[in-house]
């Protein structure tokens, strides 16, 4: 007869990476404290001390890990991009409003109610004047870039019979209607959100329908 068996001995724990670990805390506090004061300042109107005080590092330690403030910038409006979008994608899937057409679907969570917001938010955050500078155009191009990226994902999953290809040209020709008049929104109107605003948006979103559905006219 076997003799009975103690307890299984715990599987020990990896190691931990201190090092790495205080790095990425450092890392994560850089980034929060420049969010903070982006938002503040409506856009990178600080300079490296006070980014480091306020993350409670040393300047060194910022530039351990960027090269410079339009690199954390640009991190940061990143990171919130990516926020933002997975949020519309959200909307865009949403089990609560019923399938339209795809064209439809992406004209519904692309108008001035859901959209002004968000690009008025990015703007202030990025400090954009009226005509916008090299890293703001950059900035916007990617937003826009991660909109088409999960938008397509979200139209796919939503309309699962229609040809992949024909949703995904659909998308990329949409979205892009959209980058193609954002700046012209701002100039009208300030990138200010308010009803007029966002009718001014809605009127521009349904001008890259008609063009997308009568193309040449």
């Amino acid at each position: 007869m076997a003799a009975p068996t103690g307890p299984a001995e715990p599987t020990p724990a990896p190691p931990v990476d201190r090092r790495a670990a205080l790095k990425a805390k450092s890392r994560k506090a850089i980034l929060d404290a420049a969010a903070d004061l982006m938002r503040e300042r409506h856009g990178t109107g600080f300079s490296v001390d006070e980014l480091a005080a306020a993350a409670d590092v040393s300047r060194r330690t910022v530039f351990n890990h960027f090269k410079s403030l339009d690199d954390v910038a640009t991190e940061v409006a990143g990171l919130m991009l990516v926020e933002v979008v997975d949020r519309m994608s959200a909307h865009a899937a949403s089990a609560d409003r019923e399938p339209d057409t795809v064209l439809a679907d992406l004209v519904a969570t692309a108008s001035g109610e859901h959209l002004v917001p968000v690009v008025v938010e990015l703007f202030g955050i990025l400090g954009g004047g009226p005509q916008p500078g090299d890293r703001e155009a950059l900035l916007m191009q990617r937003a826009f870039n991660l909109f088409t990226e999960r938008m397509t994902a979200a139209m796919t999953r939503r309309h699962p019979g229609t040809d992949p290809l024909a949703v995904l040209l659909l998308v990329a020709a949409f979205c892009g209607g959209l980058l193609g008049f954002v700046h012209r929104w701002i100039e009208e109107t300030g990138a200010a959100d308010t009803p007029a605003s966002r009718r001014a948006w809605d009127r521009l979103v349904g001008r890259v329908t008609e063009v997308l559905r009568e193309p040449g006219t």
